[in-house]
């Protein structure tokens, strides 16, 4: 800048860029556009998947839209805040991070178009709080109730199956989704009516070498540790379970002493002490009736010995949050002081014993009355498979989470997004101003989702948006799209494709902020990095590095 007389003020340091007005728009809306567009061709049960492979020759296959967009190394900030999105959907929902991206992209695009009309960026932005609200509204209209285990599993399962249509473990939909339903019922804490589900308390163990229908779930919980001493039994059937924190060795002084012994009987007695001390814990842990030890710290070797001697399976240095899941699961209290150990402190299981999966040995404490921390062994043909399947497992684990918290439920198969862009359309008659065309841009950036399915199974989306319509403008509103007959428009609740509520909402309520924060942005200032480049080229991508990609980053990176 330039004061008076023409000497120049310093405002910025050097190398730093500034793109204005709507030029900033534009290369911030490009910019998020483009990540949406990455990921849209994952969307829905017809979707393809993407490989990601980082820098050093690590692959990864999923069409997980989180999963995706973490991997991305994105440079451009706008970009970020798409991501961001993703992983907020993800990290409140579980599912729906797909469309809530597509979404946010399409709101961005109509947004552009609304500024290209010299329509300000205030007023797209006040109409786009408004058709949100209003959406808002409207889905909790259309909401079913269920009472969670109070009804049969049906709805459950087929909320978990939809969430699994899209996924690389459809071919065993039917078993996955009976194992997330299962699991979920184990783990639900229930208080006046109302549930809770922690989906730490279930555990998922990988396994290469069987099939993915013969996953299974274990009533109990799974340690990948193997019983301490070769003379203990490796199993133990209506086991009397202990859980310790607390070191099964003599215990050893904070400082450094020295001991004098003058006699060589001396040493003997010294020895024969420790042995005894040792002794006397185990006779502790045997008196009270364990024959099963799970201890988080260490246990010496004699004190295995004596175990051995009286029938006690062990085993030592288990995680943290295993002893947790197993308190959940026997009804144990994890134990701190072995003096202070009562009856009341041991928990039970059916049968724990040592089993060898792989190349490693685990231990399964099972049949557990009633389990509150459950396990999942996920078989697969290679690590690709496991992962992918792991992955949708978590997603469907969400969403039946998501439902039994909630007890509520959508029309899937793109019937709410169709339904909510009809309503928000004539909600846009009551506005007399500019705002109006805001709220039909919104309306029109929902039906992106039923015409990227409609897309993404190679159907005309044309003919299936304006037969959607008409469906809808004759009051169906639960009709959308079952692409598994060929595009047939259907009533969703009927073919059983349905999801939570909470993966709509949010996927809206992430969309629609982050595309008014970004319209509202009409100055990037971006400062000199570090290694004395200019922070971004046109567009806010960083310059030329080594790579071979504009955007200096390794090839099949953003």
């Amino acid at each position: 800048m330039y004061g008076q007389g023409q000497v120049p003020v310093i405002i910025l340091k050097e190398g730093t860029e500034r793109t204005k007005g709507r030029d900033a728009q534009k290369n911030n809306i490009m910019a998020a556009s483009i990540v949406a567009d990455t990921i849209k061709s994952t969307l829905g049960p017809r979707g393809m998947d993407k490989m990601m492979v980082d820098s050093l020759g690590d692959i990864l296959i999923s069409n997980d839209g989180a999963t995706l967009l973490d991997e991305i190394d994105v440079q451009h900030p706008a970009a970020k805040m798409i991501v961001q999105v993703a992983k907020a959907q993800d990290d409140e929902t579980g599912d729906g991070t797909t469309s809530s991206v597509v979404l946010a992209g399409e709101l961005l695009k109509r947004g552009g178009e609304l500024i290209d009309k010299k329509i300000h960026a205030s007023l797209i932005v006040e109409g786009y709080k408004k058709a949100a609200s209003k959406a808002h509204e409207i889905i909790n209209e259309l909401a079913k109730k269920l009472e969670p285990f109070q009804e049969d599993d049906k709805l459950l399962h087929q909320i978990a199956e939809t969430s699994l249509h899209s996924k690389a473990v459809h071919g065993a939909k039917e078993k996955v989704a009976k194992i997330a339903v299962d699991s979920v019922k184990r783990v639900a804490d229930e208080e006046n009516g109302d549930y809770t589900v922690d989906l730490d308390n279930i555990k998922i163990l990988q396994k290469i070498g069987k099939n993915l229908s013969e996953s299974e779930l274990i009533e109990g919980v799974i340690v990948d540790k193997e019983v301490v001493h070769p003379g203990m039994p490796k199993s133990a059937k209506n086991a009397k379970i202990m859980l310790l924190n607390y070191n099964i060795e003599v215990q050893k002084g904070e400082w450094d002493r020295e001991i004098r012994i003058n006699d060589p009987l001396e040493m003997k007695s010294f020895l024969d002490n420790e042995e005894q001390i040792l002794k006397d814990m185990v006779d502790q842990i045997v008196a009270l009736g364990v024959n099963v030890l799970v201890c988080q710290k260490g246990i010496d070797d004699m004190a295995q010995y004596f175990m051995a001697k009286e029938n006690v399976m062990a085993i030592r240095r288990v995680k943290k949050s295993d002893m947790e899941k197993l308190s959940r699961a026997t009804g144990a209290k994890i134990v701190t002081n072995l003096k202070d150990a009562k009856d009341d402190d041991l928990g039970d299981a059916g049968l724990v014993e040592e089993v060898k999966l792989g190349d490693d040995e685990h231990v399964f404490i099972k049949e557990c009355k009633n389990p509150k921390a459950v396990s999942i062994i996920l078989y697969g043909a290679t690590k690709y498979v496991t992962d992918e399947a792991e992955r949708a497992l978590h997603d469907a684990l969400c969403v039946v989470r998501n439902v039994v918290e909630d007890k509520t439920y959508l029309a899937g198969g793109g019937a709410i997004y169709t339904e909510l862009s009809y309503r928000i359309d004539e909600f846009a008659d009551e506005f007399k101003d500019k705002r109006q065309l805001a709220v039909k841009a919104f309306s029109e950036a929902l039906l992106t989702i039923p015409i990227t399915l409609a897309e993404n199974a190679g159907i005309d989306p044309l003919d299936v948006i304006n037969e959607l319509r008409a469906a809808h403008a004759e009051g169906k509103v639960h009709t959308g799209l079952n692409l598994f007959k060929e595009g047939a428009i259907v009533d969703m609740l009927e073919a059983g494709i349905i999801e939570p509520l909470r993966v709509v909402s949010q996927a809206i309520k992430s969309a629609s902020e982050v595309a008014i924060m970004i319209l509202r942005i009409d100055d990037v200032i971006i400062a000199k990095s570090e290694r004395g480049m200019p922070g971004g080229m046109p567009g806010g991508m960083p310059g030329g590095m080594p790579g071979g990609m504009p955007g200096g980053m390794p090839p099949g990176m953003m």
